[in-house]
């Protein structure tokens, strides 16, 4: 399978400009995400084709960025969505056609492996060329999924607004929980942050 009709040397620039260098996450990202467009049919994803694409992506790495600058899609505009699964993994949807391709860049070694980062220090230089011009098919994997889209996953202003019953903060988009008839959010719900207050909260000056 070949990229899209994208430019992937431009895109690779636009990449590398917006994430303030070139690497191998970057060159992986652009492709993985040139790649995915095309599978679900998007030609013009900063242009007519903006509104029709959401992009889950499954790391906080490099490759995060390509995909942002390829896509034009951002979290702010809930257009993308950050799971930290630690996978150079992504997702995407066209949601007028409710197609979705799920691209992931294959794994070099067995299952059960673990490479240390000592390990992974002693590796030779990785020739990023390489990875721009080897063939689609040596470096991912695409599957066709599915995605439940709520109305709550969805762009625009908020569907819901709720008030955490222990802490007093805004909790949107129906991320609250339900327990015991009182409204919390997921941290006071489980009890788990993950950050340790040092002082209570206290008005901004």
């Amino acid at each position: 399978m070949g990229e899209n009709r994208l430019d992937l040397r431009t895109c690779l620039e636009e990449a590398k400009a917006f994430h303030g260098d070139v690497c191998a996450g970057i060159v992986l990202g652009t492709r993985l995400a040139l790649l995915g467009l095309q599978a679900i049919g998007i030609d013009d994803p900063k242009g007519k084709d903006r509104k029709d694409l959401i992009v889950y992506v499954e790391t906080d790495r490099c490759a995060t960025d390509a995909i942002l600058s390829v896509t034009g899609c951002h979290p702010g505009k809930r257009s993308m969505k950050i799971l930290d699964y630690g996978k150079m993994a992504a997702t995407f949807i066209n949601v007028k056609t409710g197609k979705a391709v799920r691209v992931v860049v294959r794994s070099k070694g067995k299952p059960g492996d673990t490479r240390t980062r000592e390990v992974i220090d002693q590796e030779p230089p990785i020739d990023l060329e390489q990875y721009v011009v080897m063939p689609a098919d040596k470096l991912f994997m695409l599957q066709d999924v599915t995605v439940h889209l709520r109305p709550e996953d969805m762009p625009g202003k908020p569907s819901q607004i709720s008030v955490c019953s222990a802490c007093g903060e805004q909790v949107m988009d129906k991320r609250e929980v339900v327990r015991d008839g009182k409204i919390l959010c997921r941290p006071c719900s489980d009890g788990i942050s993950y950050y340790g207050a040092v002082s209570p909260p206290r008005p901004a000056t």
